[in-house]
């Protein structure tokens, strides 16, 4: 998320959380074309960054050291994980850039990556500067005193 982007998104959670409530249905309206309404967030996201990139599903699964099943399970919100590790993997593999690793995790209702957290920092500069590979991401954050991608389980 490039930092113009997100000084926009504070600026907007700033100017909803502090509406009156007269003024809500005004707020919905201006911002109509930013509001998440799909039903399944994720998998709409995903699904078309992978079009956009031209990648098959289960390339990236392969990428990600997950299995096809489970994989397309997890694309489909058909099943949920509680490891934001399992998404990461996804986003590696997917190739995704910062931003929409944040998109990405957002949607999917975890927690972005944050700089303060010295393992996300590392993710961070992993996914911005390129670094797709998960040996070499697993190496990175281990060379950072950083517990590695876990793999997750179906």
């Amino acid at each position: 998320m490039s930092e113009k982007d997100n000084a926009h998104r504070c600026k907007l959670n700033e100017d909803v959380s502090g509406l009156d409530l007269e003024e809500l249905d005004s707020f919905l309206e201006r911002n109509a074309g930013e509001m998440i309404t799909e039903a399944r967030p994720f998998a709409a996201y995903m699904r078309r960054k992978l079009r956009e990139k031209g990648l098959l599903q289960q390339d990236v699964f392969l990428a990600a050291d997950l299995s096809e099943g489970f994989g397309y399970k997890l694309i489909a919100e058909e099943k949920r994980t509680r490891q934001r590790d399992v998404i990461l993997r996804l986003c590696l593999a997917a190739q995704y850039r910062a931003e929409e690793v944040q998109e990405a995790l957002l949607r999917y209702g975890m927690a972005p990556l944050w700089w303060r957290f010295p393992r996300d920092a590392v993710l961070m500069a992993a996914f911005g500067s390129g670094v797709y590979d998960l040996e070499k991401v697993n190496a990175l954050l281990q060379q950072h005193g950083q517990p590695p991608l876990l793999k997750g389980y179906e």
